[in-house]
């Protein structure tokens, strides 16, 4: 069987911390497929806002996901407090990378590591856009 392999960055530039919700554990009595993803995307959210972004605007365009790639490392089960790392690499013209590193606080264990695609969108227009130079210059790697 093919796997998806991922590459993730050395360091990550922004961390929040998310509760398991009973709603997450799916019928094998772990984190669902399905809530990994929910709780990726608050992460961004939260790391978005953290700058003064959301992904509805993040300088004059919004956001819209182009694809997405997660591999599971362990198991988690209710309750559990989840640390999400990420970081925002491979800036283009309109688009970008998320990487996401999920960590159980309670022992230290990787959960899962993952990435998103994103691309700066003009929802007016439903075209992807230039990126604004807003947040260019917030996300721009530190020496």
């Amino acid at each position: 069987m093919s796997r998806i392999k991922l590459d993730p960055p050395e360091s990550y530039d922004y961390s929040t911390e998310l509760s398991v919700r009973i709603t997450d554990i799916n019928y094998g009595n772990h984190l669902g497929h399905d809530s990994i993803m929910s709780i990726l995307h608050e992460a961004r959210v939260r790391m978005l806002d953290a700058k003064g972004f959301s992904e509805i605007d993040i300088g004059g365009s919004g956001l819209i996901m182009a694809d997405t790639g997660i591999v599971f490392k362990n198991e988690v089960h209710y309750p559990a407090t989840l640390k999400c790392e990420l970081a925002v690499r491979n800036l283009s013209r309109s688009a970008f990378d998320v990487y996401y590193r999920v960590t159980r606080v309670e022992d230290g264990a990787l959960i899962a590591e993952a990435k998103t695609g994103m691309v700066c969108f003009d929802y007016e227009r439903g075209r992807p856009a230039k990126m604004p130079d807003a947040f260019r210059a917030a996300f721009r790697p530190q020496p």
